[in-house]
């Protein structure tokens, strides 16, 4: 999970506004809306999905592939393995030996990274846009033929366990609150087992696995394939079609059931953490379902309760009773955000707080703030206020780290929803929230029946604690 080692660079200052139509007969999409997106979205004969969006900004491109298969949906017995597999592909293809994919890259001018989620693994690289083409040929270059060996096998395996002990094991709040909380609040083994792996099942991984692995889950039919930034259309789909049409498409492994039963009452989970200095809670709450109007007006409620100096938790946990100097979270945080997740999921928000304040008194203000929720619908200015500081959100995300957090969006509706072009309907959802619907929702899914708290404690009982 190497996401977070990308640099935050500086953001794009505008889009452009064209609307590019699709000169094929294929699919296109063009809007009109006032904020609007270029989305050119085609489908390679081998079920490729390609996404092409124009953006003459600034002479650079960014290429991301996104795989549809996430650390929730590895196999049993297997967990670990869609991580080991961001790590494996940058040991080298049929054309390009050991590290020299991210040499070509970074002596060309660029930046590249890779990430896993819960429900896929991405890479992306961006590029002065004079290279698109090189980038183009180097992703199709390990699709099409990853070296997989067991050198490459042992030192990648000997690195993610590396990264487990660095990132969890021997820190003092490692894996909070993203390990620590699913884990609880979901039932499913897929939604609710150890992301990152079991030491276990990493030694026990053959060469043998990890190639029906690569087989089953890295095929152009279960991709999508996004270029963003300083391009012509028409030449990169040229490029695209020449260097990944003849990958042929395999038989994937079918998705697993990932869906969750009700939940009925509220759930507890906690850790003593030898290293930490101070204890640590965590909160959260189901999700409605992607793309229903109450999961928009869930969105808007993360607004008004999270987000920003004057959200209601922000005023109630840090300003008036100073409990803590920040509360964070959010959907699908911190791995991601409200669009990138395909499956169960969560709103959710913790805090470090002082020893001296008990986590049933953080719970009665957080109930509290939810409470004026649930029994008064939010005025328009209010509403207005959220959906305000969600576009801002929004047009950061989409203009983030020079074309990549357009890519992310974009890639994520070809891949879970085979609709790229829904980047340019989100303003309009959220739009379509109610004040009467915020009040809905909040009484219907942020309730204590609903709820999962995860506390740490700080301690000098090693490995003591877990899910109760």
């Amino acid at each position: 999970m190497t996401r977070s080692e990308l640099p935050r660079l500086a953001l794009i200052a505008a889009l452009s506004a064209l609307a590019l139509g699709c000169a094929t007969q294929e699919e296109s999409q063009e809007t009109t809306d006032a904020f609007s997106v270029p989305v050119e979205y085609h489908t390679l004969d081998n079920g490729l999905k390609v996404v092409l969006s124009p953006d003459t900004t600034s002479p650079i491109v960014t290429v991301a592939v996104y795989y549809n298969i996430g650390f929730r949906i590895e196999p049993k017995e297997r967990t670990g393995f869609a991580h080991l597999f961001e790590h494996m592909m940058f040991q080298g293809s049929a054309n390009l030996g050991k590290m020299e994919f991210i040499q070509l890259v970074q002596q060309n001018g660029g930046i590249l990274n890779g990430s896993t989620r819960y429900d896929f693994t991405n890479y992306f690289e961006i590029v002065p846009s004079h290279k698109l083409e090189t980038m183009l040929w180097a992703e199709a270059d390990r699709l099409r033929g990853l070296a997989i060996t067991e050198e490459n096998l042992k030192n990648q395996r000997d690195v993610v366990k590396n990264e487990v002990r660095v990132n969890v094991l021997n820190q003092p709040y490692g894996g909070f609150p993203w390990l620590d909380v699913p884990q609880v609040a979901f039932t499913n083994w897929y939604n609710s087992h150890n992301f990152y792996g079991e030491m276990a099942d990493l030694d026990a991984a053959s060469l043998s696995d990890v190639e029906r692995f690569f087989k089953s889950y890295y095929a152009p039919n279960n991709a999508a394939l996004v270029v963003v930034g300083d391009f012509e259309s028409k030449q990169a789909l040229t490029w695209i079609r020449e260097y990944f049409a003849d990958i042929p498409r395999a038989e994937t492994a079918a998705l697993p059931d990932i869906s969750e039963p009700p939940q009925k009452e509220e759930r507890h989970g906690s850790r003593v953490a030898p290293q930490a200095n101070r204890p640590a809670l965590a909160f959260a709450y189901r999700m409605p379902d992607r793309g229903s109007p109450e999961y928009f007006a869930l969105g808007v409620l993360d607004q008004i309760l999270l987000q920003g100096d004057d959200s209601l938790l922000h005023q109630a946990l840090v300003q008036r009773n100073g409990f803590t100097d920040q509360v964070e979270g959010g959907i699908n945080w911190p791995l991601g955000h409200m669009f990138n997740y395909n499956g169960p999921t969560l709103w959710m928000a913790s805090l470090y707080h002082d020893s001296s304040v008990k986590g049933d008194q953080i719970m009665r203000e957080v109930d509290g703030a939810i409470g004026t929720l649930q029994s008064t619908p939010v005025d328009q200015a209010a509403l207005d206020r959220a959906l305000a500081k969600w576009r801002s959100s929004f047009y950061d995300a989409v203009g983030s780290d020079f074309g990549f957090g357009r890519a992310d969006l974009l890639a994520c509706f070809a891949l879970f929803d085979d609709d790229p072009a829904q980047i340019n309907t989100l303003d309009q959802r959220l739009r379509e929230v109610t004040p009467e619907l915020v009040q809905t929702v909040a009484k219907r899914y942020l309730r204590a029946a609903d709820r999962t708290i995860y506390t740490i404690e700080p301690g000098a009982e090693k490995g003591q604690g877990g899910a109760q």
